[in-house]
């Protein structure tokens, strides 16, 4: 056996691999779907989620130490740009952290998976994050050109 076979798992890829991730993202807009403090974020999406499902997965794998199949398919790992026109604060940073987390118990992770991407997780989401409060400025009906 080589000294590489007889390591444990390093990264979260090894550890889950590509099954793993896709029943994380299936059990994490399982949750969006069905958990009352996540309807606010459900409502950013379609109704179809298949395709941010695939999109998930896709960062995901390259994320948590894969391919980088979303960088192959995006040409890029910008998540800021998908999400800037929705209105991310605070309370939906926490929305989709709490969906994060109950995904991971759904799908059995350990506890030394979950303290490995409890940090990151968080990262993550406060990337996407573009605004300082979580309710929506009211618009203006006055006005023309707002950019919203």
């Amino acid at each position: 056996m080589s000294e590489q076979e007889s390591l444990p798992p390093q990264t979260p890829y090894e550890i889950l691999g590509d099954q793993g991730i896709k029943a994380l993202v299936k059990a994490f807009y399982e949750v969006m779907d069905t958990h009352p403090a996540a309807k606010e974020i459900r409502a950013m999406h379609a109704e179809n989620l298949e395709p941010v499902k695939s999109k998930l997965v896709s960062f995901l794998v390259g994320w948590m130490g894969g391919p980088p199949v979303y960088l192959a398919v995006t040409g890029t790992v910008c998540l800021t740009d998908p999400h800037a026109a929705f209105h991310i604060g605070p309370r939906q940073t926490e929305q989709w952290l709490l969906c994060m987390d109950e995904a991971l118990i759904k799908v059995n992770a350990s506890q030394e998976l979950k303290e490995m991407l409890k940090l990151p997780m968080e990262h993550i989401a406060n990337t996407v994050r573009n605004q300082d409060t979580s309710d929506p400025a009211p618009r203006d009906p006055n006005l023309i050109a707002v950019g919203r």
